[in-house]
């Protein structure tokens, strides 16, 4: 039973990477990937750079042209490098196991989907592409204006940073800093969670948006990341990736 849990675990995360080279975002932007620099000493940013509060939790204004502000620390997190919470897309509290039958969204299977659809051979069509707040993992656990990033956010922030791979007290991870303004924030590079397991952290960043896949809607779109790579990532809604709130209008 191990064997065949971790083999379908490795088949969901081969599957990320695969998305990862070949799917587009919603908004038609091409070439997502993004050369990055290596730094193998402590990143002196993050919260260092944090220019206010919002329901007691620290935000950076990086100077995007979109006005968006970004959070210092993960969903479930206390420090910038703490990976915090995995949630499963759509859904608003951490859990231990993370597969189709114990996702919210549908009924039992990838092909039974109970909400956010787009495809009658997937489950019941609603053709809602983005999240709703009450399912929003950013807005139910921080409150306030808080909101997990659109697809387009993401892009944003991956075209108009530099991402360098770095270490922070001992975890790694891309520190991001603006081309714009100087600010910054980092990333840990926190994995994915697939069953009961946790896969990849230390090497890997996978970090949700609020808008569904551009493939299949048993996808949803988020920012994946190596070392030496950073693009667009369609993942199976049922794994558990940390979320990165942002802020706007505060």
């Amino acid at each position: 039973m191990k064997k065949i849990k971790f083999l379908a675990a490795v088949c969901c995360m081969v599957a990320v990477f695969a998305a990862c080279e070949k799917n587009e975002p919603s908004d038609n932007t091409n070439g997502n990937g993004v050369n990055t620099d290596q730094n193998d000493g402590n990143s002196n940013t993050g919260s260092d750079n944090a220019t206010g509060t919002a329901n007691g939790h620290e935000w950076v204004d990086i100077g995007l042209p979109s006005g968006v502000k970004w959070a210092t620390c993960n969903v479930g997190a206390t420090k910038p490098e703490e990976y915090g919470n995995y949630y499963a897309w759509g859904e608003t509290e951490p859990k231990t196991t993370y597969n189709w039958s114990t996702y919210k969204w549908c009924n039992g299977t990838e092909d039974t989907l109970t909400k956010y659809c787009t495809d009658s051979d997937y489950g019941r069509v609603d053709n809602n592409t983005k999240l709703y707040l009450s399912d929003d993992a950013a807005r139910a656990n921080w409150g306030g204006a808080w909101r997990m990033p659109t697809g387009a956010e993401w892009l944003e922030l991956i075209t108009k940073c530099t991402w360098t791979w770095t270490t922070r007290n001992g975890v790694k991870g891309h520190t991001v800093k603006s081309r714009i303004n100087g600010n910054s924030i980092f990333l840990p590079a926190a994995g994915s969670r697939s069953y009961d397991d946790l896969y990849f952290a230390g090497n890997d960043g996978y970090y949700w948006s609020s808008s569904l896949g551009t493939d299949y809607p048993y996808r949803a779109w988020g920012v994946d990341f190596l070392s030496d790579y950073v693009g667009g990532d369609n993942s199976y809604r049922c794994c558990g990736q940390p979320v990165r709130p942002v802020l706007f209008g505060e």
